[in-house]
């Protein structure tokens, strides 16, 4: 049976859309999966702030049994925590740039206080070797290389979700099928971060 000029056309043009169909559900199941893994991601590099932060009281009375006249130290770390504390932390921050930037700048804060903290007990060699201070130290420091570890991750995913929003033809496709995914925000080094923290002897 010969088909005619018209029937192929029309063969033509549903092959088309069916292809068209199968890359436009791919690109979308492609952007719903990185979706997901950013949000898994940005949840451990809460985890791992939330794990700080339980840390940081019991930090803080350690050393104040010890250097209870380093008063401005000990409150700056117990501020920053508690504005640390304060903010309301979900997956929606990822979307919302005032809020990321906030947290990011919290966390910083308090990253700089509990460097300034670490000099202080320099000066106290009795608390320096408190076995109670170095458990707590040791697990702040594996916290803190957990922190990089989950910040670094998140990092990597956010660069892959935010490539694969811009490149063509996923940005064709994810704009029909997808278009209120937006690219994710990132971390960025803070002018404190990049600063030696300071202590007067």
């Amino acid at each position: 049976m010969k088909l005619s000029k018209g029937s192929v056309w029309i063969l033509g043009i549903v092959a088309v859309l069916i292809i068209l169909g199968v890359m436009a559900m791919s690109y979308h199941n492609k952007a719903v999966s990185m979706d997901e893994k950013v949000s898994a991601s940005w949840s451990q590099v809460l985890n791992q702030y939330k794990r700080r932060s339980d840390l940081i009281p019991n930090l803080v009375g350690t050393v104040k049994g010890y250097a209870s006249h380093e008063k401005d130290v000990l409150t700056q770390v117990t501020e920053a925590r508690a504005k640390v504390g304060q903010m309301q932390l979900s997956p929606q921050m990822l979307n919302d740039p005032a809020s990321f930037a906030a947290f990011e700048k919290n966390q910083g804060a308090l990253t700089s206080a509990l460097s300034r903290l670490m000099l202080v007990v320099e000066r106290y060699p009795d608390l320096k070797a408190n076995q109670n201070f170095l458990s707590l130290q040791s697990q702040l420091e594996g916290t803190e290389n957990r922190i990089s570890v989950a910040r670094r991750d998140y990092i990597e995913v956010v660069r892959v979700f935010n490539t694969m929003l811009r490149r063509f033809p996923a940005k064709f496709f994810l704009s029909v099928t997808d278009g209120e995914l937006e690219p994710k925000p990132t971390f960025s080094i803070g002018e404190a971060e990049t600063k030696t923290p300071e202590v007067a002897f």
